[in-house]
């Protein structure tokens, strides 16, 4: 099982339908499909109208609220308790890699939607660390996941190192 489906597993196992889910990184849409699929109560955030334009074809209407606004501000439409929320790290892929997901907001985003999270709620975070800025967004949000007390359980699946991608999973526990 590769990285993207054991994220998309470890997601499904919690979210029923009517729960609110959340896309921080929309992207082309693969993730908001797929939490689409799942639940009718999903929000999704990108800073690229070419990433909402995408993922709304792709949804081909399915319910989602596509939110052209960066992650970080997820606490001025989401209101209600967050089940499950994905994260991939990067770039756009196919469009400018010189806009990219950044350390500060990265974390602001993972603080609040950490806050919002359910008990029994999964944050999936896929880390591309192969561009720009990469590494450090990588070793900020790696620390930040790493210092979580124990109302969280964590993994962090690294075992290559170096410029690879690597999965971080977090379940609240209390």
């Amino acid at each position: 099982m590769n990285s993207l489906e054991l994220s998309h597993d470890f997601l499904s196992a919690v979210i029923k339908h009517g729960d609110t889910v959340v896309d921080g990184t929309m992207g082309n849409g693969h993730d908001t499909l797929f939490l689409a699929q799942l639940t009718n109560n999903v929000f999704a955030f990108d800073v690229q109208q070419s990433a909402l334009d995408t993922t709304r074809a792709r949804l081909n209407g399915l319910p989602a609220t596509l939110i052209h606004d960066g992650h970080e501000n997820i606490d001025k439409y989401v209101t209600a308790p967050i089940r499950a929320a994905i994260f991939n790290l990067g770039y756009l892929p196919g469009s400018d890699k010189t806009v990219i997901t950044k350390s500060d907001t990265t974390i602001t985003a993972l603080e609040k939607t950490l806050n919002m999270l359910a008990i029994g709620g999964r944050i999936s975070i896929m880390v591309y660390r192969g561009h720009d800025g990469g590494i450090c967004e990588s070793n900020s949000v790696t620390d930040f996941v790493s210092s979580l007390g124990t109302n969280f359980n964590t993994k962090i699946s690294d075992p290559r190192g170096g410029t690879s991608p690597f999965l971080i999973m977090i379940e609240r526990t209390v």
